[in-house]
């Protein structure tokens, strides 16, 4: 008999996503050897970003790599209704990459790396330019970087103190009260109990 029970499949905390898979080759007194890396982009898409470099012979055993250091080298990035709170620039050795925030709409304008990156980190809406090279490993970095060097504007603490004095507002949700059973009234008067019916007495004999 086969069951009828489904597979549910557990959501994932992180979105993985691969960004380039080179081969990479070294040479040693025997000839070459050719081994694989990855770099794979992390993130929860709440804030939460991180890149991975993995190398292995095979490319799963790669990626696996990859993802496990995302994971130790995550970075929060500050979010203001979704997009970046201030303008930024950032130079990673040939790379450089310009941040610009936009209004809601205009979703993300980048490519390639910046972009993957970008998705994954929660932002929704800003203007980039890539103004160095076009390595996809390089500018991943100097993305991660230029993340990583955001800071919080005062109107964000602003609106962190006030959704915080909301909170501690809002009255606590009181359980529903039972209703009490109704009460009988003082001066109703209680309904006679029924007598059970005489028995007859037995006709007498004449003397």
């Amino acid at each position: 008999m086969k069951s009828h029970r489904k597979n549910f499949k557990a959501k994932k905390e992180f979105e993985e996503s691969v960004i380039q898979i080179d081969r990479v080759t070294r040479v040693v007194k025997g000839g070459r050897r050719l081994r694989f890396r990855a770099t794979v982009c992390v993130g929860d898409k709440k804030g939460q970003v991180g890149v991975g470099i993995g190398k292995s012979n095979e490319v799963t055993g790669a990626i696996q790599k990859a993802v496990n250091a995302a994971k130790k080298t995550m970075i929060k990035v500050p979010l203001f209704k979704g997009t970046i709170p201030h303008d930024h620039q950032v130079k990673f050795k040939s790379a450089m990459v310009l941040f610009k925030p936009a209004q809601a709409g205009t979703g993300i304008i980048a490519g390639g790396a910046v972009r993957t990156v970008l998705e994954l980190a929660g932002v929704k809406n800003i203007l980039t330019k890539s103004l160095g090279t076009t390595n996809k490993l390089s500018t991943s970095k100097a993305t991660i970087l230029a993340l990583s060097e955001l800071r919080k504007t005062p109107a964000m603490e602003q609106a962190e103190k006030a959704k915080q004095e909301n909170k501690s507002k809002a009255p606590a949700k009181k359980a529903p009260a039972k209703k009490a059973a109704p009460k009988k009234a003082e001066g109703a008067k209680k309904a006679p109990a029924k007598k059970a019916p005489a028995k007859k007495a037995a006709p007498k004999k004449a003397e």
